[in-house]
């Protein structure tokens, strides 16, 4: 039996293995001329809608992009295979499924490439044009994440089967060009993910509820700057129009006053008003583009799942968590979370970490394609929080009408 089940986990690492070999050979034509005239006829293909330029022009992409790509992940499908072989691997023959599988890519190309009747429809899935019905996946590459790398940035998303190499690179979400918008963009925290976004090639947009605009340390000419007010969000709406981006940073720590006010003021500036925003960003998703390329970052704080010894603050912060998992389950982009530790700030003058240490962990993480960015000192968080949000959002699948149902 274990004989066994070590045959079946090297078989199915011999399919991750070509298609580790199929997404550095993806990288490879993007990085290294020669391959990129054959890899180029393949960015010529498609229009933004993915609907193909000409019926040649696809057909010459598959001869000479695919099938070459397929020739290559054929050649190293065999180094798994000879090796169970000279080692006389138990149950060796079932390492050839690399092999096997990879031949199924280099059939499906060459039919592709000769035209037969239904081989793009049934065999080239991540191409197909129509309105895209999921947001970009996390593990595995659907229309919606592969169409980012012909259309949002082709220095990104290599991956064409599993997401884990773009992952592994920061190339999983590109940020160049990309118009974000920081709420709490005065604090320690916003301008930190101010600079490192703007680092990032990123068009950085500054919204404070301070009169002054907001000013980043080296600069001489002040960032775009929107003012704006709680219980004020739809003031942004023809803004967050024209943004990619969105996070939602922003927050009020009342430490232990319990006061009448004091909760209203939480509950408004801490969960509310963020929800607020969410909702108008939300509706600004209505195209492909949008699907593919919006997002919403939000701060929900440790506070999720471990004491801030601030009771409101907690209180509020886990009221917009649960709010922007159940959010979730039918958002029409990616929506992030960013559970962050005790990081100096006004707000929290005796935190441990550094605002600008952990504004780069946050756009790191975030490359990566991390749903939920945790950077903090504390080990049971890392351990609580995805406990946490897995139980919830079972319970939010199982006892909530999704959006559009009767």
């Amino acid at each position: 039996m274990n004989e066994w089940l070590i045959a079946i986990a090297a078989s199915i690492l011999s399919i991750l293995w070509v298609e580790l070999i199929r997404d550095i050979y993806h990288l490879l034509a993007h990085l290294w001329p020669p391959l990129y005239r054959l890899h180029v006829w393949h960015h010529r293909v498609f229009r933004r809608d993915l609907t193909p330029v000409s019926e040649e022009i696809y057909r010459q992409a598959h001869w000479y992009n695919d099938v070459p790509e397929a020739l290559v992940m054929l050649s190293f499908s065999l180094l798994p295979g000879l090796l169970a072989w000279i080692w006389a691997f138990p149950h060796g023959e079932l390492v050839w499924l690399g092999t096997v599988y990879t031949v199924g890519f280099l059939l499906s190309a060459i039919a592709r490439g000769s035209g037969l009747a239904y081989a793009d429809e049934l065999t080239d899935l991540t191409h197909r044009p129509g309105p895209f019905a999921e947001i970009p996946a996390h593990w595995l590459v659907n229309r919606t994440y592969h169409w980012r790398h012909h259309f949002d940035d082709q220095q990104a998303y290599y991956c064409g089967t599993f997401t884990f190499v773009d992952q592994i690179m920061g190339t999983a979400l590109s940020l160049k060009g990309k118009r974000i918008a920081v709420t709490g963009a005065s604090g320690t925290m916003g301008r930190a993910l101010l600079t490192h976004l703007k680092a990032k090639g990123a068009k950085v947009i500054a919204l404070t509820s301070r009169p002054e605009a907001v000013m980043l340390d080296g600069e001489t000419t002040p960032l775009k700057t929107l003012t704006w007010q709680v219980g004020e969000e739809s003031a942004l709406a023809e803004e967050l129009e024209k943004i990619d981006i969105l996070i939602l940073n922003h927050g009020v720590n009342v430490h232990g006053d319990c006061q009448e006010n004091a909760i209203a003021q939480s509950y408004e500036i801490n969960t509310f008003s963020s929800w607020r925003l969410l909702e108008l960003f939300l509706k600004t998703v209505r195209t492909n583009d949008h699907i593919a390329t919006k997002e919403v970052w939000v701060n929900t704080s440790e506070a999720e799942v471990n004491p801030a010894f601030s009771p409101l603050y907690e209180l509020s912060k886990r009221t917009l968590g649960d709010l922007i998992t159940l959010r979730r389950l039918d958002a029409p982009c990616i929506i992030r979370k960013v559970i962050l530790g005790p990081f100096k700030s006004n707000l929290n003058p005796i935190g441990i970490m550094s605002a600008d240490w952990v504004a780069r962990q946050v756009i790191k993480q975030a490359q990566r394609d991390t749903r939920n960015i945790i950077v903090t000192i504390n080990p049971i968080t890392y351990l609580a929080f995805p406990l946490k949000e897995f139980f919830v959002s079972s319970y939010f699948k199982l006892f909530t009408q999704r959006r559009g149902n009767s």
